[in-house]
């Protein structure tokens, strides 16, 4: 097909961003917003800590096991098409979500949220790459990036107000206008691309693997049920199986020929479960135990992303020019401290001499990490493999996020008593803490003893990526988000008839 290539200048180019923006904001601020909701729905909808970890859970268990799946999707029957299929789909499932009289159809209708997440993802930065003329194309994705990071910003602030003002429901409720607007948008001016030479088939059986592996797995963490674990663990071990021999693998196989791009998804891995940790527990702790409102929570975390937006892109032009392994041993060594600092929040903690300090430390050691981390995933791969590369480590971050939230609050010894004894849940939140500690401390020497990448030429959405220069429209700050690495659009590959 003919795809229609827009200059940014234009009406229908601004629509784009606008666009694509909006649409991954949703499912960005449905990852953050959210923790500040529970315990005001634990509360409304009687609720204990097992249900509050599914209304989490169930909603990043779809996403990272399917947003894979998603972008092969949208390469294969249009780009567009399947953004504007996740977006009504995540509209219906919040809708759902808005309106649950209890917490098991609340748990269904966050699991049909991920999966219109896991569809509208990946197609954000893929449209902009295949529909925004080559040289203006680092411009719109600096504006992707930089409004995606405002709405990290003001998120909490804007779901902490909605919760108190209009109760929890309204933060779902809110995202049907929003998505009501992407697709009048998309419809409207985002022209549809696709792939023009996608895989002779789709790797159905890998995705079912996946979802079926890390369901039974989440389910045996959360209710203790160890059949339901070991048939999590050995379905995985299939879709490990399954992945070397299919020849449309989802997850290819050549990528972990890669040492680094191993060592770096090992990194992932471990600091990724503990801001999954910390995201889950820490505004509990803010408004079960030292009082805070849900706005006051908010607010109290804005400091994190402040921090990312200040110092994320200085951190990723460390690692073009001096390679990523400094920043990426500091950085989680330096939340590990801001963390500790954490450990002090209690009854009536002070915000500016309890909180603020341990925030603020914690969110200059994710800023010194998360842009050097992608530059090391992407760099350790052929510039044709960033795309899917990129895919990989976002679903390694959620996955990882997905078990530390089902499995912490039982290693802590958080239960439904905890909810209503404020010095039981502090006692579990210090443990959980150190727990997170502990796993930021690994990342680093992990990243301290294995990561060797040397600097690359030129910095790209993510970071750098090697093997030869990326032209200047494709260069721009990295996108902040703590619940998950942003997913590179693949690079297009030329038709027969292209030189």
């Amino acid at each position: 097909m003919t795809e229609t290539v827009l200059r940014l200048s234009t009406r229908r180019g601004r629509w784009v961003v606008v666009a694509t923006v909006l649409g991954s904001s949703l499912a960005l601020l449905d990852g953050t917003v959210v923790n500040i909701a529970l315990p005001h729905i634990g509360e409304d909808l009687g609720s204990g800590v097992a249900g509050l970890q599914w209304i989490l859970s169930g909603y990043t268990l779809a996403l990272a096991s399917l947003i894979l799946l998603g972008g092969a999707l949208g390469d294969r029957w249009g780009r567009r098409r399947v953004f504007v299929w996740g977006t009504v789909w995540f509209a219906a499932a919040s809708l759902l979500c808005g309106i649950a009289p209890d917490i098991t159809l609340l748990v269904i209708a966050r699991i049909l949220q991920g999966v219109g997440a896991a569809m509208l993802t990946p197609g954000s930065l893929a449209l902009i790459s295949a529909s925004i003329h080559e040289d203006d194309r680092g411009a719109a994705i600096g504006l992707w990036s930089g409004l995606g990071g405002v709405a990290g910003a003001i998120g909490p602030l804007v779901g902490g107000w909605l919760v108190e003002v209009a109760g929890w429901r309204s933060v779902f409720l809110l995202n049907l206008p929003l998505a009501a607007l992407v697709v009048w948008a998309s419809m409207r001016h985002v022209p549809e691309s696709r792939d023009p030479h996608p895989p002779d088939h789709l790797d159905v059986l890998g995705s079912a693997c996946a979802v079926i592996g890390l369901g039974a797995l989440t389910y045996g963490l959360i209710e203790m049920n160890l059949i339901a674990g070991v048939v999590g663990a050995v379905v995985l071990i299939a879709f490990v199986v399954v992945e070397v021999r299919s020849p449309n693998a989802l997850v290819p196989p050549s990528l972990f020929s890669s040492r680094m791009f191993v060592a770096a998804n090992l990194v992932t891995l471990a600091v990724y479960a503990a801001l999954g940790g910390v995201f889950f527990l820490l505004v509990l702790q803010l408004q079960l135990v030292a009082g805070y409102s849900p706005l006051e929570a908010g607010l109290a975390t804005i400091p994190i992303t402040l921090a990312m937006l200040a110092f994320s892109s200085r951190a990723g032009s460390y690692a073009q020019t001096h390679g990523p392994r400094l920043p990426m041993t500091v950085g989680p060594a330096l939340a590990a401290v801001g963390l500790l600092l954490m450990t002090r929040i209690g009854p009536d903690a002070s915000y500016w001499t309890v909180v603020l300090p341990g925030v603020v430390v914690f969110g200059l050691g994710l800023s010194a990490m998360v842009a050097p981390l992608t530059a090391a995933v992407l760099g350790s791969v052929p510039v044709e493999q960033s795309g899917i590369a990129s895919g990989v480590n976002n679903a390694v971050a959620r996955t990882s996020q997905l078990l530390a939230v089902a499995a912490l609050p039982g290693i802590a010894g958080i239960d439904a008593e905890s909810m209503l004894d404020p010095s039981s849940f502090s006692d579990g939140f210090r443990i959980a803490m150190f727990v997170c500690i502990a796993l930021l401390l690994v990342g680093a020497a992990i990243a301290a003893v294995l990561i060797r990448a040397p600097a690359a030429p030129a910095p790209t959405p993510l970071g750098p990526v090697p093997l030869g220069p990326v032209p200047e429209s494709v260069a721009c700050k990295p996108h902040c988000d703590v619940t998950g690495p942003a997913v590179q659009p693949a690079l297009a590959r030329p038709s027969p008839t292209e030189g």
